[in-house]
């Protein structure tokens, strides 16, 4: 007699319950706390963001089963901790969906607006019930740092506090790198390549540009070049290392040259 098949999201539960059981589990996953695990968490959202932009849809159902596996991870050590469940995970999520959409699962009417204002009228108005006060309060400190500037400029775009143009920002990416230039300690280097990568930020958010994306996709261009321009070297015999600057960029511009629809 066949057994009646586990539905793969209980199967998924009972398998994370059985690592983490602490006479029958693996002592590894035991050992593991919030802490411990978040960095897996947030390289599996990266690897989940690889597989998309290679678009590579087999490596994306795995990449998602990964990040879902940390989801199931955080929430059965909640559990354990007598704080909350993976059900009350997804009934928290389920509930905010829902307000947040009202026109669409409520009595709300459709105000013409864009998702964007909607959307943050909405999280504005939940960040107030949760007791925010200012303007930048519930910006992640574990974002990466690029997008994170974004955010806390948008916020405080949001309330006015921001270039009509793109010449304000551009003017001041100038200037802080003026002052990068003159800096003349290593703190102050520092700090001041601090305020040039944010004012660069500022920058990109003027063009409509969103600078995580855009940084990404120059690491990706910059990388396919730099192992474009290794091939080259090792198809004529010579060591890349060890040929000049010169020859080096003389390399970069055969790379860049051999591309369809080259940029600079």
């Amino acid at each position: 007699m066949s057994k009646t098949p586990v539905p793969p999201l209980a199967r998924l539960l009972a398998i994370m319950a059985r690592l983490r059981d602490p006479q029958r589990g693996c002592e590894w996953d035991c050992a593991q706390s919030f802490a411990t695990i978040a960095p897996y968490t947030i390289e599996e959202a990266y690897e989940v963001a690889d597989a998309i932009a290679r678009g590579d849809m087999a490596a994306l159902k795995g990449e998602l089963g990964d990040l879902l596996l940390q989801v199931v991870f955080h929430a059965r050590m909640a559990e354990e901790a007598g704080l909350f469940t993976f059900a009350d995970v997804a009934a928290a999520i389920s509930a905010k969906m829902e307000a947040r959409h009202p026109h669409i699962f409520g009595d709300a009417p459709d105000l013409g607006q864009s998702r964007e204002e909607r959307w943050e009228r909405l999280k504005a108005d939940e960040r107030e019930a949760e007791g925010a006060i200012g303007a930048l309060d519930g910006v992640a400190l574990a974002l990466p740092a690029l997008m994170r500037a974004e955010k806390l400029q948008k916020r405080a775009a949001r309330q006015g506090f921001d270039w009509p143009d793109t010449a304000g920002p551009a003017d001041k990416l100038a200037e802080e790198i003026g002052e990068l230039v003159q800096a003349g300690t290593q703190a102050e280097r520092t700090e001041e390549a601090g305020d040039m990568l944010f004012a660069a930020v500022n920058v990109a958010r003027a063009y409509g540009v969103a600078p995580e994306d855009a940084l990404r996709a120059a690491n990706t261009k910059f990388e396919r070049r730099f192992r474009a321009m290794e091939a080259l070297a090792a198809t004529s015999g010579q060591d890349f290392a060890a040929l000049t600057l010169d020859q080096q960029e003389a390399l970069w511009q055969a790379v860049k040259a051999s591309e369809p629809g080259k940029t600079p």
